[in-house]
């Protein structure tokens, strides 16, 4: 007989955070040997029973089948002997729960089974909804998805000060599955959970409180003080107030519903995205009869769970998962150094102070680096608006250098100057004698080979590429350009950084556009070509956003810079072995007399507080319009598998997924080609080619695709 070996005890795994799980976690050495893998229960002096959340093998809890099949058994031991309370807590340092296993949503198909098994997990947590004793979530960190629908089935939630809280299903083309649509709209006012979960905004604690959906805000050494307050019941639950009674009503439900369609509709067609309509209608039709919802989450969720939408982006979950392991392990680098005050070199200056970084930003222009600085203080005001002092420390840490002497200290500098080869060469000559002999030198250029940069340098194994996309603070994916010189401690250390600053690093080759202005260079002229022959701009724009896309190629020439667009067209026509069109002489004299988009107010079309002015007129695009659009599109990223520009397809469609939007719930250019058919995609491809000419001949690579 075999024994099994105790559990590591759960204190012994908290790292830095000193969790208050009452007085059994002081003696840890002398806890048992838990009988479950996932969930670890003590009942304290007060009689008080601390139930750990803490999945095996796992660095965040998750929602799993067996994670509730255990969380079943101890609800029956808890209503054998109940104690005066039962605490919920999670034993990881970075949250209370991140919702349910999503790896157990891929390649699902039988909806019967599947309903089976969340009717399972909706009995777990009605369970503990009933258990006849006062149950208490205690959050720290994340609590999302099915984590947060745990702790709505307690009877208080009460957040330590950093805790955050939604329901991000619809990113996954969900809704909540585990009752989180019968319990929040009952909890909280029903316009505000209907919100939540339809945007899949997460709240910090203090709106949360704010909203009645926590009890009581408090720091880790008043945990254990607030959890007595709750079971001697003297401390109070947040209620539903009558108003939100009130629009919980059927008349109100009927009469909200349109209108949060409606919002709905900005972010999500319905014809892509049905999740949140599926959502609508369920509040509007079962929120009143607790019962009825139960059971139409159920169906309404294994119905998109089994969807294409949903499985890709599932999958589209993964590829960002795989992006982020690209990152390895932490960058030991804390001070950037970054060449060119611009809108680019300001902006990526600015990110990477707001992660923590020390930044000195060097322009030979004062006012240049004073309008980057005040940019940042823009950005920093929006996205740290519940946060002064990060804000101040960000401000701090972004460092005005004239004189560009923080080269000489950091271990990182980045070029970020316009896209001039000798231009960028005589930066890199002065630059890198001052640098540190293990600092990292990169560039940002956006479609110069990296050979050609490297020519004069006296380190060219610490030379790559780190390819930011503009607006930097939005844009997730940063293209770490690798050549024949680079060392590969170099590249990792610049993956390691772009994990550092919260980016998805994408590994490419240099070449000729790299990956993604590669891919998206067809794209944009094929649109300038259309609009040539008469074709509105509208109706183009119109064809891309009916296919997925976020914007239309037009408006987003506009959004990047037609000076841009042209320089980076004209550098690619010359590289490429392509038959690309040359780009119209009007887009070149639109670039020389200074229309150049956004950032004038002028481009191909006219700007106004930052948005494009539109015809309202219906314009219908050409029958064929999306496939002149997009399959180039396609087609160039063939291209680049084919000649190694990036590794596998997992990288590529996540690339172009995190760089260009590529319409998320079709799962990725490669993958879209797959489900369309690769043999009817190349076929497609010759048509046109016969129709318009040589520009749309199928790349050889097709051939090679299975």
């Amino acid at each position: 007989m075999t024994s099994t070996p105790a559990r590591k005890p759960a204190l012994a795994i908290l790292g830095k955070r000193n969790l208050e799980l009452g007085p059994f976690a002081l003696d840890a050495a002398a806890q048992e040997p838990a009988p479950w893998a996932h969930w670890c229960l003590r009942t304290d002096a007060d009689g008080i029973a601390w139930l750990l959340f803490d999945k095996k093998d796992s660095s965040a809890n998750t929602l799993s089948e067996a994670v509730l099949a255990e969380l079943n058994d101890v609800l029956g031991k808890l209503e054998h002997d109940a104690p005066r309370g039962v605490v919920i807590r999670s034993a990881k340092p970075s949250g209370f729960a991140a919702g349910a296993d999503i790896a157990q949503f891929r390649g699902v198909t039988d909806i019967a089974n599947l309903e089976m098994l969340l009717a399972r997990g909706h009995a777990v947590l009605d369970r503990l909804d009933r258990l006849p004793t006062t149950t208490i979530a205690v959050i720290h960190g994340y609590c999302l998805g099915g984590g947060l629908e745990l702790a709505l089935a307690c009877d208080y939630r009460i957040a330590i000060d950093d805790a955050s809280f939604g329901f991000p299903e619809v990113l996954l083309g969900l809704h909540p599955g585990l009752g989180g649509t019968v319990r929040l709209p009952r909890l909280i006012n029903p316009v505000a959970a209907m919100t939540m979960m339809l945007t899949g905004r997460t709240e910090r604690a203090r709106r949360a409180r704010r909203l009645r959906l926590i009890d009581t805000v408090t720091q880790e050494r008043h945990v254990r003080g607030a959890v007595r307050a709750a079971v001697d019941g003297e401390l109070r639950r947040s209620k539903q107030g009558f108003a939100g009674a009130l629009l919980n009503s059927k008349p109100a439900r009927r009469l909200l519903a349109p209108r949060m369609a409606g919002e709905a509709a900005k972010r999500a067609p319905r014809a892509h995205y049905p999740a949140p309509y599926a959502l609508i209608e369920l509040w509007v039709e079962h929120g009143g009869d607790a019962e009825a919802m139960r059971e139409a989450e159920i169906a309404s969720f294994a119905k998109l769970l089994v969807g294409d939408t949903a499985q890709n982006l599932v999958r589209v979950f993964f590829l960002r998962e795989n992006l982020k392991k690209l990152a390895g392990g932490a960058w030991q680098g804390r001070r950037v150094h970054v060449i060119g005050a611009g809108t680019m070199g300001g902006d990526i200056a600015a990110w990477c102070a707001w992660q923590g970084f020390f930044v000195t930003l060097a322009d030979t222009n004062r006012n240049a680096i004073g309008g980057a600085v005040r940019r940042a203080a823009e950005l920093y005001g929006k996205i740290g608006r519940d946060n002064r002092r990060r804000v101040r420390d960000a401000l701090d840490r972004l460092i005005p250098d004239i004189r560009g002497d923080g080269a000489a200290n950091a271990d990182l500098v980045i070029e970020a100057v316009p896209e001039n080869l000798e231009l960028k060469r005589k930066i890199f000559a002065a630059v890198e004698p001052r640098m540190k002999p293990g600092a990292v030198l990169a560039t940002n250029t956006s479609s110069i080979p990296l050979e050609e940069l490297r020519q004069d340098l006296a380190r060219p194994q610490r030379f790559v590429g780190i390819h930011f996309f503009n607006p930097v603070s939005r844009m997730q994916l940063v293209e770490v350009v690798g050549h024949d010189q680079a060392a590969p401690e170099v590249l990792a250390e610049a993956r390691g950084f772009l994990g550092g600053i919260d980016r998805l690093p994408a590994p490419v080759k240099s070449a000729p556009g790299f990956l993604v202005n590669r891919a998206l260079t067809p794209y944009l002229l094929e649109a300038l070509v259309m609009l040539d022959a008469g074709v509105k701009k509208e109706a183009i724009d119109k064809a891309a956003k009916d296919f997925g896309m976020p914007m239309g190629p037009i408006e987003l020439a506009d959004e990047v810079g037609l000076d841009v667009c042209l320089h980076v067209a004209e550098t690619l026509r010359g590289s490429l072995r392509r038959d690309m069109p040359e780009a119209p002489q009007w887009l070149k004299d639109k670039v020389a007399k200074g229309e150049l988009g956004k950032k004038t107010g002028k481009g191909l079309y006219d700007w106004k507080d930052g948005r494009a002015v539109k015809s309202h007129e219906d314009a219908a695009p050409p029958a064929d319009a999306t496939d002149r659009l997009i399959l180039p599109m396609l087609d160039a990223c063939v291209n680049c598998l084919r000649e190694g520009v990036v590794a596998d397809e997992a990288v590529l469609d996540g690339a172009m997924i995190f760089a260009t939007g590529f319409a998320p719930f079709r799962g990725g250019p490669l993958h879209y080609a797959r489900s369309r058919g690769i043999a009817e995609v190349r076929d497609t491809l010759k048509r046109l080619a016969a129709q318009y000419g040589p520009r749309f001949a199928p790349d050889p690579g097709w051939d090679s695709l299975r």
